[in-house]
Formats: structure tokens, C-alpha cells, sequence
């Protein structure tokens, strides 16, 4: 059981972020269930320990218990209490590759959705200097599905020069860089990626189907080509629960 200390500290944390606070709870709810804190099985403290816990009112604790509710991680019974139920579930089946090769692959049965496509547009602001930016580009936006649950974001921009060498299909078929590794006259030269760990604002939660402020990875990848041009930039943002990464040291 949590004691004053560690709920002082909760509620200090909480105050740092802009994250709506019954979202935070519900996160923290999840967590403690995950780590088995809250074993399944169990009752969980009242509403109102729960306020007095973590410095907030009762209607922001209900509020955070009706999304693990939902989840179906806890039930509610009428003079009995809560009870944890299951275990969050954390399918980390999602690789993100290291190597080129491995980007070169997608992801087994999965399919890609196209949620927006203009032409003539300039990069976004990136990570990173590996090369100078082409004319214009084709920014394609597209989610990445598996087994009908999204996993991945992205924005995909292509060097507006080489488009016409790409096959129409690949768009909605292959990895952003498949899109440009075999186009004639085209040679890579350099490619990089790029992660970092961050929270999902309100689009990302929507597309992807998670609560505000759950982590997600955001993975920039960018390619370059013999003449120092940016042919491809990607930005993906991949769920938390789905996706890992691995590297061999050796």
C-alpha cells in the first residue's frame, strides 16, 4: 500500500504534466496492476483511499477507474468493491529494426492504410543534417494495421523527382524504405534512424486507439542519395505496448 510519501510524490509528478490527471491516474492504475502491486484477484483501495492517496477528488478517481474498467482490467461490484481482474496485455510482437536490411521488411500481415496524399510540399522540420532537401516532395500520411488494431503512424515524404518510378501499389504494400532502395539511377548513400520515447497527444491516441499521454516510439528514418539529397524522410509513431527494439552488441 502506497504510504504519504509516495502519494506526495505521485501528486507532484502529476502536477508537472499537462496530461488531464485522470488519464495520469489511469496509467498509473495500469502500471500497478502490471507490475502486480495489484494482483489480480485482489481489491484495490476504496474511491476515497484512492483520492486521499493521490491529493485529488473522488470524481477524477472514478474517472480513471472507468478507463481500466473499460480496458477490462477491474470490476466494480456494489458493496463488495474492486477487483483486478487481468493483467494488462502487451503484445510487443512489433520490431523495429537497426539494420538496413531489416527496413527493408514489413511487418508479417499487416496492411497500410492511406489517410492523406499531396504533392508539392516541403519537408518538416527533422532530426538531424545527413543531406540537403529536393525541390518539393509527396507527403503521404499512413497507418500501419495488424490483425485490424494500428500500430504505426507515419508521414512519408518521397523526393517528388522520383515518384514516377515508383510503382503506384507499393504505397500501400512496402516499408518507406523499400519505397526508394531500387529505383534506377538512384543510389543510397547514406540512411540513418532516429528513436525517441515520448507520450500520444490527442491524434495520435485517436488513430492509433490509446489513451492520451500512453508511450509511444517515434521513429525518423531518412535516406540520402549520391548527390547529397534527401530522397525519403519518414516519421513514424509506433504504440508502446506493440512495438520493441532490439540490438546485437556483438
Amino acid at each position: 500500500m502506497p504510504d504519504a510519501k509516495s502519494g506526495n510524490a505521485t501528486v507532484k509528478a502529476m502536477q508537472k504534466s499537462n496530461v488531464s490527471r485522470y488519464i495520469q491516474l489511469a496509467s498509473l492504475f495500469r502500471q500497478r496492476i502490471d507490475t502486480g502491486e495489484w494482483d489480480v484477484g485482489t481489491k484495490i483501495p476504496t474511491v476515497k483511499e484512492l483520492a486521499e492517496q493521490c491529493g485529488v477528488a473522488t470524481m477524477t478517481i472514478r474517472q480513471a477507474l472507468d478507463i481500466i474498467e473499460k480496458e477490462g482490467l477491474i470490476e466494480r461490484y456494489r458493496a463488495k468493491g474492486t477487483f483486478v481482474v487481468e493483467r494488462p496485455k502487451r503484445d510487443l510482437w512489433c520490431e523495429v529494426k537497426t539494420d538496413w536490411s531489416g527496413l527493408l521488411i514489413a511487418v508479417d500481415n499487416a496492411t497500410i492504410e492511406i489517410l492523406g496524399d499531396e504533392r508539392g510540399v516541403n519537408l518538416p522540420r527533422y532530426e538531424g543534417s545527413l543531406g540537403a532537401a529536393a525541390t518539393s516532395y509527396r507527403h503521404l500520411r499512413r497507418k500501419h494495421n495488424r490483425d485490424g488494431a494500428a500500430f504505426l503512424l507515419a508521414d512519408v515524404f518521397v523526393d517528388e523527382s522520383i515518384c514516377e518510378a515508383i510503382p503506384e501499389d507499393n504505397y500501400t504494400k512496402v516499408t518507406a524504405m523499400r519505397l526508394v532502395s531500387d529505383i534506377p539511377g538512384q543510389t543510397v548513400e547514406k540512411a540513418n534512424q532516429i528513436v525517441t520515447i515520448g507520450a500520444a497527444d490527442l491524434e495520435t491516441a485517436t488513430e492509433l486507439n490509446i489513451s492520451i499521454g500512453d508511450p509511444v516510439a517515434k521513429v525518423q528514418r531518412m535516406v540520402v542519395n549520391q548527390h547529397g539529397i534527401i530522397i525519403l524522410l519518414a516519421i513514424g509513431i509506433y504504440r508502446g505496448d506493440m512495438m520493441k527494439i532490439e540490438v546485437t552488441l556483438r
